[in-house]
């Protein structure tokens, strides 16, 4: 007997008759003698009326309350999901965040786990009960307001469970059949991985892979919970293969890249001729950071008077105006001389754990790229992988050769 803790998205229950082909998933491990407990988001499309309604009332309102009104779209789909197993003859019970209870700091719309006790879950186990648990929300123990864990937090809440619960696994259901080498809509040859490193996993979530919420992987990585990516649009009755994302030690066959990631959300700045001196940096980026504009690539070259150095970095697109905005109100106590931006770049990375013990990687992706007549802007490196800023028109053609390049398209 396994102890599972099986996730499900948006879109599988997305309409009652989906909410019973998630329940026959449900049924499947239930039958098979697991403990299972099931997390679930609110149905597609429910969270953003949620929030739309909360801009209808008030175009300034309490985040306290935003939470809870946001939070009870996972109400809904967790008492619909338990009536249906019961309907179905199986025990089962609906969990609400604060009844667990999971633990957040007081962030709301973007709570942090601080706690979750497993202990009445578990004993609903023991009563043979399914637990389904409202995904994306927790409660701050203070104040004892409902708080949400932002966009994605559901495949957070689920992992964290896992965690809590000792579960042997943690199967995320989404609408694609696991993690493929890069975006099949850009590459068609692109195929799914059998097993990817956490690492691996949390290099591509946070570079543009959307199967993942980048917070999930990290919390399955801090506490080594096996965390399965499947599709709930397969067969319940015959489920397909899926990903497994795990330590690097279960893997043993390690691709020196085992996938291209990219991000359109991208836009460049530079500031030129900047004095090169101490406390510039803490100019430029500090603000920015007290803003909440998160900054990427970095990259410094220091001119021919060895007196300035032009700064170049991304900044997510959408906040490239606020933050060009917020350098030219700064521009006398930064100092530089000009301000020149891009908002139509995208950044491509390849990320593979057998980069650590090869040489040469990413000087065949920069040869393989000029021959293609596609110019990089910047590029940043780490153990693992390497990212590169071009121009948004070549995207899909730079994704292709690097994947082609790499061995990763499918045979056949």
């Amino acid at each position: 007997m396994a102890r599972l803790v099986m996730k499900f998205g948006g879109t599988s229950v997305a309409n009652v008759e989906r909410i019973r082909n998630v329940a026959r998933h449900v049924k499947r491990e239930a039958d098979a003698g697991n403990q299972v407990a099931v997390v679930v988001s609110a149905m597609a499309g429910k969270t953003n009326e949620l929030v739309a309604w909360c801009k209808e009332a008030a175009p300034v309102y309490d985040s306290a309350e935003y939470d809870a009104v946001v939070a009870s779209g996972e109400l809904i789909t967790a008492g619909l999901l338990a009536i249906v197993l019961e309907d179905m003859g199986l025990p089962a019970r609906s969990w609400q965040g604060w009844q667990i209870p999971l633990i957040t700091d007081e962030a709301h719309g973007s709570a942090r786990i601080e706690d979750i006790d497993g202990t009445k879950i578990v004993e609903s186990f023991k009563r043979g009960e399914i637990a389904v648990v409202a995904g994306f929300q927790g409660i701050h123990a203070d104040t004892g307001r409902v708080t949400t864990l932002g966009r994605g937090g559901s495949d957070t809440s689920a992992v964290a469970l896992a965690a809590a619960l000792h579960a042997d696994r943690c199967d995320i259901y989404t609408d694609v059949d696991g993690v493929y080498t890069t975006d099949p809509r850009v590459v068609p040859k692109a195929r799914r991985l059998d097993r990817v490193s956490f690492e691996e996993m949390l290099e591509m979530a946070s570079l543009g892979a959307k199967v993942l919420q980048v917070r999930s992987v990290e919390v399955a990585m801090v506490h080594n919970v096996k965390t399965y990516v499947r599709s709930s649009f397969d067969d319940p009755a015959e489920p397909k293969q899926g990903t497994l994302i795990c330590d690097e030690e279960d893997i043993v066959e390690k691709q020196v890249v085992t996938g291209i990631a990219f991000s359109r959300d991208e836009a460049q700045i530079t500031l030129r001729k900047v004095a090169d001196q101490p406390g510039v940096a803490a100019a430029i980026f500090v603000p920015l950071a007290e803003a909440n504009i998160n900054v990427d690539m970095i990259i410094q070259v220091v001119s021919d008077d060895a007196a300035t150095t032009d700064i170049t970095f991304t900044v997510p697109g959408a906040e490239y105006d606020r933050a060009k905005a917020l350098l030219e109100s700064r521009r006398a106590t930064i100092g530089y001389t000009a301000l020149q931006g891009a908002p139509d770049v995208v950044k491509i990375s390849a990320i593979g754990i057998g980069m650590r013990s090869h040489s040469g990687v990413a000087s065949r992706a920069f040869k393989a790229l000029a021959e293609k007549g596609i110019n990089i802007r910047a590029i940043t490196t780490s153990e693992i992988k390497f990212s590169m800023l071009i121009d948004e028109a070549y995207t899909e053609l730079a994704v292709r050769t690097l994947h082609s390049l790499y061995g990763l398209d499918a045979k056949g």
